[in-house]
């Protein structure tokens, strides 16, 4: 059983191209898929799980107001989380920017994991990625 992978991201933050291929034809081989998408509204439709990391890196605070302008549109928030499954969780890697890519009421919210709660899912990440 596959995963079903949708990432959302704007115009010149796509992942990049030969690892999205590589991702994509290791997907298919396992009965999954994985599709990058420029809408968050419909990379969230029934989603189980939504994933989200701060949108300027360490050594990237000197694009951080570019940034914030071009991922205006993919914060994860309560109108986002309305169109993912209900029992949806949330995970962030932390620290979060609360308010930018994330809002309070979201990481707050019951169902939602830091993942500091879930240390085993960057080594996941990185066995699922390798």
């Amino acid at each position: 059983m596959g995963l079903h992978v949708v990432i959302a991201s704007p115009q010149g933050y796509k992942p990049d191209p030969a690892i999205v291929a590589l991702a994509q034809a290791d997907a298919k081989n396992n009965g999954g898929c994985v599709e990058v998408i420029d809408d968050p509204s419909e990379a969230v439709r029934n989603a189980d799980v939504l994933y989200t990391d701060v949108w300027a890196s360490m050594g990237q605070e000197a694009e951080s107001n570019v940034r914030k302008v071009a991922f205006k549109g993919y914060q994860i928030n309560s109108d986002l989380l309305k169109r993912a499954n209900q029992s949806a969780i949330v995970l962030h890697c932390l620290p979060a920017h609360r308010g930018e890519e994330i809002t309070d009421d979201v990481i707050e919210g019951f169902n939602r994991l830091s993942l500091t709660k879930l240390r085993t899912v960057c080594t996941l990440k990185r066995r699922l990625w390798r």
